[in-house]
């Protein structure tokens, strides 16, 4: 199988931490607006310490 198209992730800041999003791209428009395909890290989260992510920017809406 040929590979048909690369597609280079765009870095997203979390709010201290970074995710590499492939997916959403704007050509492969086959795949709906809502399926999202993310890389984290490399993260280390030392036990019973959370991290500060930011509120999703769709909240409360109707």
């Amino acid at each position: 199988m040929a590979i048909l198209q690369l597609i280079e992730p765009e870095v997203k800041n979390l709010g201290g931490s970074f995710a590499r999003r492939s997916l959403p791209y704007p050509n492969r428009q086959m795949v709906g607006p809502f399926i999202f395909f993310d890389h984290l890290g490399p993260l280390v989260i030392p036990p019973n310490q959370g991290i500060d992510v930011r509120p999703h920017p769709y909240i409360n809406l109707a």
